[in-house]
């Protein structure tokens, strides 16, 4: 009999311009996050986590950096049939224009993708999302119900559902109504969730609540074909509205920890979220690993410093400095005197050797990393920056400015130094 193929898609967004100026070098998958780690490793992580090993990532911004870290982090042996590719945008016969939409992203790629078996299955997630799922269930889910499409739905409360797809669903969780990102408070209040959707949830509390689609779906292949017979370009505002009373289409309830990283706000946030003492999401669970590239960096060599609330990745080089609720990223370098704290630092793509050290001395230079007696809080350090001495970074009550040109950013009320920016000694940017 003919294996059936449970292909997984992961759409890696458009411009990323809400994340920007982090993405003003690389696409949203392959911003640095967590020390380590990038975001696509974490829905790649899913996937293989859940036995899914034929993973296509969508891409069409800055792709260079996300081609290396996939080719570099996920290689497979030769008889499981595994794989991570990356599809760009490309111009063909049949089609020249970028992706318009996640679901013409799709679409443009279907020939691709080598599904169209059956019993054959698409499972299509975020590229910035974080978040732990077991993709089995849902698919185990999908075909009990012996639905046609499935879409993955966290419970949010009636506050925190306006900008999200919002459903409603019946007793045996088939959808009957699809909202794409209502304003309007009575709209989300009239999609509030019923009793038997409070049963699944873990605590429920006293507050009402709406389901909100997290942007994850499985398809038959067949329906998926069929629905991508158009000209519509988006899953959310087009396809999925558009099938409603056509198609069987359930929900999948996922009461766990799901963060939608979109945002300079949200990426901030949730990288410091991770320096609590239990974090919400735990990357520290050897049972469902979060993969990334195996570096085969040194351990970190720390002198005299004082950590309160701070991880760090390998390769760190840290000489009597203070962190305060800190995430070092790989080959992150800083020296005496400085303290930091709210601080994202991404670090470097590789450690200074000391001739160049030298030659920075006498170029007047500052080298890669964080240099003495430096003041910086509420801050992110974008890869490969060159922090000078007497440096003082602090955007409290500072109003934002970022854009076309501009080093040292302010978005969301946190300061971005861009990557590679050289900030020269005694520079001072606070209210």
């Amino acid at each position: 009999m003919k294996k059936r193929k449970i292909i997984c898609i992961i759409m890696g967004g458009g411009r990323g311009s809400r994340l920007s100026p982090l993405t003003q070098e690389r696409c949203k998958p392959a911003v640095p996050l967590a020390g380590k780690y990038r975001l696509v490793d974490i829905p790649i992580s899913n996937c293989l986590n859940s036995g899914y090993n034929q993973i296509f990532v969508l891409t069409q911004f800055h792709t260079a950096s996300l081609h290396r870290h996939i080719q570099e982090s996920y290689k497979f042996d030769p008889f499981g049939g595994g794989f991570v590719d990356i599809l760009s945008a490309e111009q063909t016969d049949h089609d020249d224009k970028w992706y318009q939409g996640t679901a013409d992203a799709v679409r443009q790629n279907m020939h691709h993708f080598h599904g169209a078996g059956e019993d054959d299955l698409f499972v299509i997630l975020s590229g910035d999302q974080l978040f732990r799922m077991d993709l089995q269930a849902v698919v185990g889910e999908h075909d009990a119900s012996g639905a046609e499409v499935t879409i993955a739905a966290k419970p949010m409360g009636l506050n925190e559902a306006e900008g999200l797809g919002l459903m409603r669903i019946d007793e045996q969780l088939e959808i009957t109504e699809f909202v794409e990102k209502p304003s309007d408070p009575e709209i989300i209040k009239g999609l509030a969730v019923g009793e038997g959707v409070r049963q699944k949830m873990k605590n429920p509390g006293d507050q009402d609540y709406c389901l909100a689609s997290m942007g994850i779906y499985v398809f038959n292949a067949k329906t998926l074909i069929n629905a991508l017979d158009s000209d519509t370009t988006d899953f959310g505002k087009e396809i999925i509205p558009g099938m409603l009373g056509k198609s069987k289409m359930c929900s999948y309830v996922f009461d766990d920890y799901w963060e939608d990283i979109g945002t300079v706000k949200a990426f901030f946030e949730c990288n410091l979220s991770l320096t609590d003492p239990v974090p919400a999401f735990d990357f520290f669970n050897e049972d469902e690993i979060i993969y990334t590239h195996a570096r085969f960096l040194p351990a970190s060599k720390l002198n005299q410093c004082t950590f309160n609330r701070s991880m760090m990745a390998n390769g760190c080089m840290l000489d009597s400095a203070e962190f305060k609720r800190c995430s070092l990223g790989v080959r992150s370098r800083v020296k005496a005197g400085t303290k930091m704290e709210n601080v994202i630092m991404m670090g470097s793509d590789r450690i200074e050797r000391f001739f160049e050290i030298e030659k920075n001395r006498k170029q007047n230079r500052p080298d890669v990393g964080v240099g003495e007696n430096c003041v910086i809080k509420n801050a992110i350090l974008d890869k490969n920056v060159r922090i000078g001495n007497n440096v003082v970074l602090d955007p409290t009550g500072l109003p934002d400015n970022f854009g076309p040109g501009v080093d040292v950013a302010i978005r969301d009320g946190v300061l971005i130094v861009c990557k590679s920016v050289t900030v020269p000694d005694g520079f001072t940017l606070k209210a």
